[in-house]
């Protein structure tokens, strides 16, 4: 079983940038970003693998926002740019051990509690 823990999230203004963290108590095959919003479904954010670094994102933050690793420390880094007032979400740390990389929710089998982005206009 793997722990995730996010932190980073709080609350900036539109066109700031905010860089959430994630830290495992292991390693998996791949780590991702989603978020959520009340009353919608998880959406994706960005992924990558563990063992090239290779990176995926949701069309919505592209240009945007970038995921980042760090093996040493088991942590994976959202890194937001350019802040949206439609950014505001929950945002969830996500992990695979089965090697799946990429957007499908039922890929991952370890998600964190969730850390709250809210971009005011």
């Amino acid at each position: 079983q793997v722990q995730l823990v996010e932190s980073g999230g709080g609350l900036v203004q539109t066109g700031g940038s905010l860089r959430l963290s994630c830290a495992a108590s292991g390693r998996t095959a791949a780590m991702a970003w989603f978020r959520q919003a009340p009353g919608k479904e998880r959406e994706f954010v960005a992924a990558i693998r563990w063992s090239t670094g290779g990176t995926l994102y949701g069309e919505s933050v592209k240009g945007r926002f970038t995921i980042s690793r760090d093996n040493a420390k088991n942590s994976v880094y959202l890194q937001m740019n350019n802040l949206k007032p439609e950014d505001t979400d929950v945002y969830y740390c996500a992990a695979s051990d089965r090697g799946f990389y990429g957007d499908y929710v039922n890929g991952y089998d370890y998600w964190g509690q969730g850390t709250q982005v809210t971009v005011s206009s």
